[in-house]
């Protein structure tokens, strides 16, 4: 791992970030990061998932390297490797596609057929300082084979409750993908989702990483889980949905 200059953390910082701990060993550490908070860089002047991991220097001054990231909206599972051999070991799994992602989402009513496979190309679009990505033809210029699963886990008249899975790893991935079959995420402004449910506003963009299963660096595998944040289940409950993922 290359050195890095420290960052200074609060006492409230440390305490949060090692709140979030869902798992810990000696080569790996899951969190569970919450909406709104940055994985790395970005333009917001403010500390990212990435600096807040000094909270976990050692005495030698080396510290956890983010294996992946999430979307800075998006809640959830997010690992990070504590030494060298680990982060390359979790580096060639990613290229290997060799880790199973789960996510769930909030959106306006169940897609039909209730479970399904979007096989849909990407592009990614540039609108000024933002990114986007686009549906395009498979043969267009830029496109990238996309393809996620959806299955319908709960359902009611106002909303259902829809578990993910990306197959690739395109930026945004799921979320253009469900806008594509007519069901956009409830809080995602830049992909048309609604932004209330049951008369109550979206608090935010209502995806949540919910479990990582990973090839582990001892051998075997790893699933590690993200309990589903207070604002997404409260949302769920209010829309009349029930299911055991959102006790």
């Amino acid at each position: 791992m290359k050195a890095r200059i420290p960052v200074a953390l609060t006492e409230a910082e440390i305490a949060a970030v090692r709140s979030w701990v869902v798992h810990e060993d000696a080569h790996l550490i899951a969190l569970n990061k919450p909406s709104g908070l940055s994985s790395q860089g970005g333009r917001i002047q403010a500390h990212t998932l990435d600096d807040l991991l000094w909270a976990f220097a050692r005495s030698n001054g080396k510290r956890p390297e983010l294996a992946h990231r999430l979307d800075r909206d998006t809640s959830g599972v997010i690992v990070a490797a504590k030494t060298k051999p680990a982060a390359g070991f979790l580096g060639k799994a990613l290229q290997a596609k060799r880790l199973q992602k789960t996510y769930l989402a909030l959106v306006s009513a169940a897609p039909e057929p209730r479970a399904g496979t979007v096989d849909a190309p990407l592009r990614r679009q540039e609108i000024g300082r933002e990114a986007y990505m686009r549906v395009v033809d498979a043969d267009a210029e830029g496109a990238q084979a996309s393809v996620s699963r959806y299955r319908t886990l709960a359902a009611s008249d106002q909303a259902a409750l829809v578990e993910l899975q990306p197959l690739t790893g395109r930026m945004h991935q799921l979320r253009v993908h469900m806008a594509h079959i007519g069901r956009p995420l409830l809080g995602d402004v830049r992909y048309g989702g609604v932004l209330t449910a049951a008369g109550r506003a979206a608090p935010r963009l209502m995806l949540h990483a919910a479990a990582l299963d990973l090839p582990h660096p001892e051998g075997g595998r790893l699933v590690v889980r993200a309990p589903v944040p207070d604002d997404f289940a409260e949302l769920a409950r209010t829309a009349g949905l029930e299911h055991s993922i959102l006790e």
